[in-house]
């Protein structure tokens, strides 16, 4: 599983002739990628693309589905989406986890979420305020040795 990224792999800082030459790729390449929405490069005050080191890992993942895997645009549009998508819901479980941590046992017990993982703790008896986007959740922990 990649490391999660750093600050400064998010920097828009490469030209598209210097992205293209990074990645392997013709700059005319990485313009259809960006209207494919492949990849979406920062812009400039005068609509230049400036790529960002997290940008040129994902040209090269997309080249490399592409001639190793022989994986059509679509598809790899679609399997960079489920991966944006885990990545997002691993945060997502990751902010819950901390946000059980930070609970005492007896409030870990009975809790309601959200989908945004908005957690509630719920005492013993009580019943979750109703919300369209709410579950009920029983948190039964494990024990570790």
């Amino acid at each position: 599983m990649p490391h999660p990224p750093r600050l400064d792999d998010r920097a828009p800082v490469f030209v598209i002739s210097v992205a293209a030459e990074l990645s392997g790729m013709h700059p005319q390449t990485l313009r259809q990628y960006d209207r494919l929405g492949l990849v979406t490069p920062q812009r400039t005050r005068g609509r230049g693309r400036r790529y960002s080191a997290l940008d040129i890992a994902r040209l090269r993942e997309i080249q490399r589905l592409s001639q190793e895997e022989g994986i059509n645009l679509a598809g790899i549009k679609r399997i960079l989406a489920l991966e944006d998508r885990v990545r997002a819901l691993e945060g997502q479980l990751d902010r819950v986890r901390e946000t059980l941590e930070s609970l005492s046992p007896a409030q870990r017990r009975v809790f309601s979420a959200d989908r945004d993982g908005e957690i509630s703790a719920l005492r013993r008896g009580e019943r979750p305020q109703r919300r369209s986007s709410g579950a009920l959740v029983l948190w039964r922990p494990t024990h570790r040795r």
